[in-house]
């Protein structure tokens, strides 16, 4: 589909309309060579190492496909993250030259020491004191007529950063067969068809977008603030294009939803929505599948940056059977497993697994961490290596990745999701699981959200829950809140799970990751935590 729109990128508004600068496939096909072919001029080389810090838009995605045509290991990293938590993930990729914006590019010549490598600077956009190319100049230098550098499924193509929910941010080492499996395994499992439109409220959508034939709409929002999206603008270009797609954390569909609840605003045209990052609370689902069409359907994705995709689940299952299960504690159910995916429920191993012969498989219905082995699963990690040992399991040629999850399988093959496993509170009496016990105190109908963490030594743990009222509802007044604190702790005492639990602590916003404003860190709550008790 030549002629065919690929990507849609917002430009400046006119006369109170947004205005679109638009390539088409062929234009994409043309630009990715010129880019490739000028990078290799320049001195790019099969193999190198390079940071990618672009804003998600054409030249993002254009970029993307270049790298993958010369052969160079691309790193991308959520510069949400922060900056030193940026340079910290940049130092360890080693990088040997970065393609960025001329903000990155300033932070990375203050801190050269940090990247003794690095060689290739190519600015996107005005280039200010630093040497080196602009795209711009990359782009003259290049022709159209390039052919792709021949690549072996197992080669290098991409360094993708972890959100850093569990520890330092590690960097998955991806290769070609990954990218491939994972575009045939979405593609079929959705029944994604090309000339579909698409509206991806996580930029790296966009890529799969163009390898299956479908238009990337950028929205007008910061991907790296999902939560801070105007949904009005989102809506809008849903609107405008006919967006048959969407793809989104729970924080973005909980503030769709919200804003066509209240204005009862329908999406006509969309037959797809997807998200991801973290468990979808069942309003979110409930809400959202009220405006989109009756043969619509919400997707929920289960997997993790070291391997995506592994399981799915439909909002019509969820809210025909599951969310009651969850409500009183059974987990949250992830679906069941993409074609090409297997999987185990293991008994829990603190420490590393060398080989598949020493695990013990746990019967259904038996909480254990989940492991998984497919074409789409990564391998290892290219930084902070040492975390290839705890992760990784030997299996003669092949290895199975260590998803760090805890749940069960049960009697119908769906995987459970009860926490990570790193989150669950171990105390004397044995241990306690996130998500089920959460689910008791979510049910009171002034909490957002909550999370159960544990304060001690392991063995010896208290656990504590720490709520999240509903935005704008928490109360003003100490009565208010010791009155809250009491129902929250009465709803507890009434369910086995969640006996134990005592100590019950409100907070106003909890810290969550900046990808998906959703999964929330509970390391830095169980030390707010501990200096509350």
């Amino acid at each position: 589909m030549p002629t065919a729109i690929a990507i849609a990128e917002p430009t400046r508004r006119g006369h109170g309309k947004q205005r679109y600068r638009t390539v088409t496939f062929a234009e994409l096909e043309a630009d990715t060579g010129r880019i490739a072919s000028g990078l290799i001029l320049h001195g790019l080389r099969p193999g190198m190492r390079v940071a990618l810090l672009v804003r998600p838009g054409i030249d993002f995605i254009a970029i993307v496909f270049a790298l993958l045509k010369t052969g160079a290991v691309q790193i991308l990293i959520d510069p949400g993250m922060g900056k030193r938590n940026l340079l910290r993930c940049l130092a360890d990729a080693e990088p040997e030259g970065f393609i960025a914006v001329p903000t990155a590019h300033a932070v990375r010549s203050l801190a050269m020491s940090c990247f003794p490598k690095s060689r290739l600077h190519v600015t996107v956009g005005s280039r200010w004191w630093w040497t080196g190319p602009t795209l711009d100049e990359v782009r003259a230098a290049g022709t159209p007529e390039f052919t792709a550098i021949d690549t072996l499924a197992d080669d290098p193509a991409a360094i993708i950063f972890t959100t850093g929910s569990t520890g330092p941010a590690k960097g998955v080492l991806y290769r070609h067969r990954n990218f491939d499996r994972q575009v045939a395994e979405i593609g079929d499992f959705y029944d994604i068809r090309p000339g579909e439109i698409d509206v991806p409220g996580f930029p790296l959508f966009g890529l799969f977008n163009a390898a299956m034939g479908v238009t990337t709409v950028i929205p007008e929002m910061d991907p790296s603030r999902p939560a801070n999206v105007d949904p009005k603008k989102f809506v809008a270009g849903i609107h405008l294009w006919g967006a048959t797609q969407s793809f989104g954390s729970p924080a973005i569909w909980n503030s769709v939803g919200r804003y066509c609840e209240k204005n009862h605003v329908q999406l006509p045209t969309l037959r797809r929505v997807l998200s991801a990052g973290a468990p979808v609370p069942p309003h979110v689902l409930a809400r959202m599948q009220q405006w989109i069409p009756r043969d619509g359907e919400i997707h929920t994705p289960y997997g993790a940056t070291e391997a995506l995709p592994v399981a799915s689940i439909s909002a019509g299952e969820v809210m025909g059977e599951t969310a009651a299960r969850s409500r009183a504690g059974g987990g949250t159910c992830v679906g069941r497993r993409f074609p090409g995916i297997a999987w185990k429920v293991i008994r829990i191993v603190d420490g590393p697994i060398a080989t598949i012969d020493p695990i013990d498989e746990l019967p259904p219905d038996t909480i254990g961490e989940l492991i998984v082995r497919g074409a789409v699963v990564t391998r290892e990690y290219a930084t902070r290596r040492q975390a290839n040992a705890l992760a990784k399991i030997a299996d003669g040629e092949e290895v199975w990745h260590r998803m760090g999850d805890v749940g069960y399988l049960d009697e119908q093959e769906r995987f459970w999701f009860c926490g990570r496993a790193a989150h669950r509170v171990l105390t004397a009496r044995g241990p306690m699981y996130t998500i089920p016990c959460e689910a008791i105190f979510n049910n009171h109908p002034s909490i957002y959200r909550s999370a159960l963490v544990g304060i001690g030594a392991p063995g010896r743990q208290h656990p504590v829950i720490v709520a999240e009222p509903w935005p704008g509802t928490m109360p003003r007044w100490r009565a208010g809140r010791q009155k809250l604190r009491d129902e929250l702790r009465e709803l507890g005492k009434a369910n086995s799970l969640t006996a134990a639990i005592d100590h019950v602590l409100l907070h106003s916003s909890m810290p969550v990751d900046i990808r998906h404003n959703a999964k929330i860190f509970r390391e830095q709550l169980a030390v707010w935590a501990s200096r509350r008790m």
